[in-house]
């Protein structure tokens, strides 16, 4: 199952300590960066190892992002001098350091590599000599700045191929980090969208199992959406019903394995049949990409029947349309995979 990781950073810990509180344990991964200009000041040192020790105390695994730069600023002799002192699990390399040092170093601590810029063949290398390697997307703050799909699907696959686990970064919904607070998406697309949307991107349509929400905050109910799908492989997909097919609101529906690519029909459809006897017609419009749908009395045995469009479909007088997925939550509905199980909620 995915994982999902937090950032924290030095200027916003205080506003981001009560989420991470409740967040702790289980050893979950957290991305601190211990070399971003704007944060450093007289008493930055000391800060940076008083939240480390709290983030340790709390279980965090703590992926430290460094540069050639950050020895200097915290006066120690290396880097692994440094994660000892501040109890890093993991050294994120950013720049300024040769392959002979990377080698050295992974031998010694975790390290994680820059996933967009790594050669697969050189982080083979690292894993086969012994070293502890993984790669990591960037983030970019800046829109237009951030990676394609095809990119990061080639890039990706390569660094797999070669062994590594690759991690990247989803974009949060409630504070964004400064200076532009326009999120901080790994994939350019998902810059805007809910961070549930973008978690079951990554993890379905790219494989990718450790996950971290750039910014500083994720809203309780996308984070809850998100910690389902990685506790029980269920994806929660806000939908609008109407009033009489409300009770569907929770249950746990199956993928068909033998949906077709443009449809999810619902395993359980004669199961949760209970709308009180036949099902009369109804609201036969235009089935728009996610529309909930109801095969009614028309279709005989078939009444009953629950289904999810993934395109657009005609009108059928045998099949109402009993409801709609939200627009910006269409994307949960092409993540659910044959067999995989789903949930209709409420839209909030």
């Amino acid at each position: 199952m995915p994982e999902l990781g937090r950032s924290a950073y030095l200027t916003s810990f205080e506003s981001q300590r009560p989420a991470l509180e409740r967040g702790a344990g289980s050893a979950s991964p957290l991305f601190l960066s211990l070399h971003i200009s704007e944060e450093f000041s007289p008493d930055y040192c000391i800060r940076a190892e008083e939240i480390c020790r709290w983030l340790r105390e709390k279980g965090y695994r703590i992926i430290g992002d460094v540069s050639t730069k950050t020895v200097d600023q915290f006066g120690q002799p290396d880097l692994v001098g440094l994660a000892e002192a501040f109890g890093l699990w993991a050294l994120r390399i950013d720049y300024g350091f040769s392959q002979a040092e990377i080698a050295a170093l992974a031998r010694r601590i975790p390290v994680v590599l820059n996933a967009s810029t790594t050669s697969p063949d050189f982080a083979g290398e690292l894993l086969r000599s012994g070293g502890q390697v993984m790669a990591m997307h960037n983030f970019y703050p800046r829109p237009e700045t951030g990676l394609d799909d095809s990119f990061f699907r080639e890039t990706t696959h390569a660094l797999q191929a070669a062994g590594l686990r690759v991690l990247a970064f989803i974009p949060g919904d409630e504070e964004l980090r400064g200076p532009l607070h326009l999120g901080l998406p790994t994939l350019e697309r998902h810059r805007g969208l809910p961070p549930s949307v973008c978690f079951a991107d990554l993890a379905v349509n790219f494989g990718i199992r450790e996950i971290f929400v750039g910014d500083p905050g994720v809203s309780s109910r996308k984070l809850q959406r998100i910690q389902r799908f990685c506790r029980e492989g269920v994806l929660e997909i806000p939908a609008l019903l109407e009033g009489e097919y409300t009770s569907l609101y929770g249950r746990v529906f199956t993928r068909r394995v033998d949906s077709p690519a443009g449809l999810i029909r619902f395993v359980e459809s004669r199961t949760y049949s209970c709308f009180g006897g036949a099902v009369e017609p109804g609201k036969c419009e235009a089935r728009r990409r996610g529309s909930v749908t109801l095969d009614n009395s028309r279709y005989g045995r078939y009444s009953g029947e629950l289904q999810l469009t993934l395109r657009d479909l005609p009108a059928d007088e045998r099949v109402n349309v009993i409801g709609h997925v939200e627009e910006r939550f269409l994307p949960l509905a092409d993540c659910v995979q044959r067999g995989g199980s789903f949930a209709l909620t409420p839209a909030c």
